[in-house]
């Protein structure tokens, strides 16, 4: 196995959704894929793992585990299963074990501070006897016991150490033989923040704010033996970001010189620095903990894409990032194709003057809301003809080379490009994989216009065009396997309507690739108390979609200003303009 592993922490509250047919780690309930099922790409400056990793001849030296599925999910009902996990990813063997009480936030902290410096697990005790059950797998042969445990459920043969919880770095000192640093008080709230921070030599000791001084030595004569702190994995990174954090499972990830990454939501895609983040450690493997992190083959390729280190318009890697501190994204598009000043605003100038136009829309809606705004244009790529042309479709195919200057320019300034289609009598599929090219870019995403595609007996502006939701869904898939397969960021896949006829079935649209955020977008046309009319229709029984709005400068009657639409409820999430 080549690069960087991921070990991703958050405390879930149930077992992570995951394949019924993965593999499954009979004492864990761990659910894993194999390389090659989800492999994240190998960048070229990846680091090589060595054949065993974290292996050394020492045998005071604790042995590193070396995963080499593609990722790996490990579910964490509580902090002390989360702690096992965590020793069980990153530790295939420790002499010594650092333990606290599954109740005791000082005695965690203390252990916290005691684990790092040693290099070896911490783990909690409680009922179930699963720390006395990792001890023994770890091979340990001493504990350092922090704090009032109570019964352990230890082998006899385990020589067990003890520390008062808030201990001073004396006392630490005098029972490990490591110096520690200055003592230093975590308000609360702040303890997995300070644990993740822990790596400084010497390591400080952390206690809970309040806590006063250090109590007296206990006098205890039991030292631990030697410890020697194993070699790292290369490029092992941890990432925390989906809500209680395991103050344990990350003192053991950081005791094994893992470095933590915050990845809000789960979702490695997220934001502009977590994927600047994940790409800086061409991460090759995930081991997640926590519900939130989704199911291995998901995450696999989530990290895979945010590895890339591209950045989508508006930053990160999401068409519509959500979570707790992060800023939403709205789209405003100018409609229509190059050149043609007759099909929408997109035509009425050159290409620069196009760009500049866009973000000028943009900029308006911008200075009005806390969103991040991002300009757009939406060029029709296939226009409707009224007559059948050499091939027969009724539909009228620009060329790669016709639309590149403007998917190039849009891509140089930031802006996104949305590719219409207007298909006549052929189908969206074989449309929409003539420009395979351009929807390979990371700034490029796709549209299905249903108004424009026809039966065989049919021509255009006799009767509104439709399209059956199959159809729809093939396209979608198509697009998201070409996402997938090329790592890009997430793609806005649009679906414009404004009669429910347009497309039949759409209550079974398959809205669950992730690689997609799928946009109905109403497009009607009219008076103000029509379009209304239209929007709340269309929204009724709606599969879980985001939703577009088009104001057209002509034919709307009155066209709605920046300040009307933004009070259009739901506020759309993209706005085009005709």
């Amino acid at each position: 196995m080549t690069g960087a592993l991921v070990v991703a922490l958050g405390v879930g509250l149930a077992v992570v959704a995951a394949d019924e047919n993965a593999p499954r780690d009979a004492a864990t309930g761990a659910t894993s894929t194999r390389p090659g099922s989800a492999r994240a790409p190998r960048p070229s400056d990846a680091t090589t793992v060595p054949a065993a990793p974290g292996a050394s001849s020492d045998p005071a030296a604790p042995r590193r585990a070396a995963p080499d599925d593609a990722a790996t999910v490990l579910p964490a009902r509580d902090g002390v299963s989360a702690a096992v996990q965590a020793s069980r990813a990153v530790f295939a063997a420790s002499p010594v074990v650092v333990l606290a009480a599954h109740d005791d936030q000082a005695a965690q902290l203390t252990g916290a501070s005691a684990a790092v410096a040693l290099g070896v697990p911490l783990l909690l005790t409680d009922d179930s006897g699963a720390a006395a059950t990792e001890v023994t797998r770890l091979g340990a042969h001493a504990v350092l016991a922090v704090g009032d445990l109570g019964p352990t459920g230890l082998p006899d043969d385990v020589v067990v150490a003890r520390v008062a919880a808030r201990a001073g770095a004396g006392e630490l000192r005098a029972v490990t033989g490591i110096p520690f640093g200055p003592r230093v008080a975590v308000a609360p709230g702040a303890h997995a923040k300070a644990v993740r921070a822990l790596g400084a030599d010497p390591v400080p000791v952390l206690v809970p704010r309040g806590s006063g001084a250090a109590p007296a030595p206990t006098g205890t004569a039991d030292v631990l033996p030697r410890v020697v702190r194993a070699p790292r994995l290369p490029g092992v990174v941890a990432a925390t970001g989906v809500g209680v954090e395991p103050v344990a499972a990350l003192a053991t990830v950081r005791a094994a010189s893992v470095p933590v990454l915050d990845l809000p939501g789960g979702d490695p895609r997220t934001s502009a620095a977590s994927v600047r983040a994940v790409a800086r450690t061409a991460p090759q493997h995930v081991i997640a903990i926590g519900t939130r992190f989704g199911p291995a083959d998901v995450l696999a390729r989530r990290v895979a894409t945010a590895a890339t280190g591209v950045q989508a318009p508006g930053g990160g890697q999401l068409v519509f990032p959500s979570g707790e501190g992060v800023a939403r994204k709205r789209y405003v598009a100018l409609y229509g194709t190059p050149g043609s000043a007759a099909l929408g605003l997109l035509g009425e100038q050159d290409v620069p003057a196009t760009i500049e136009r866009a973000r000028a829309f943009a900029a308006n809606y911008a200075r009005r809301t806390h969103d991040t705004v991002v300009p757009a244009v939406e060029a029709i790529a296939t226009i409707a003809s009224a007559g059948p042309g050499a091939d027969g479709d009724y539909s009228r195919e620009r060329s790669v080379a016709e639309l590149r200057p403007l998917v190039e320019a849009a891509g140089e300034a930031g802006a996104l490009v949305v590719l219409d289609l207007q298909p006549g009598r052929t189908d969206f599929l074989t449309q929409a994989k003539r420009y395979t090219e351009l929807l390979e870019l990371p700034h490029v995403g796709l549209a299905l216009d249903p108004e424009w595609r026809l039966r065989p007996d049919q021509v255009h502006l006799e009767q509104i065009g439709s399209v059956r939701v199959d159809e729809v869904d093939a396209v979608g898939d198509w697009l998201a396997d070409l996402t997938a397969r090329n790592h890009l960021p997430q793609k806005m896949f649009v679906l414009h309507q404004f009669a429910s006829s347009m497309i039949s079935g759409r209550g079974l649209l398959d809205v669950s690739h992730d690689e997609l955020a799928v946009v109905v977008h109403v497009d009607g046309q009219g008076t103000q108390r029509a379009k209304r009319g239209t929007w709340r229709t269309l929204r009724a029984d709606a599969p879980d979609v985001h939703w577009g709005w088009k104001n057209f400068v002509d034919e709307d009657r009155p066209m709605l200003t920046v300040e009307q639409t933004l009070r259009v409820r739901p506020v759309p999430d993209l706005i085009t303009y005709q």
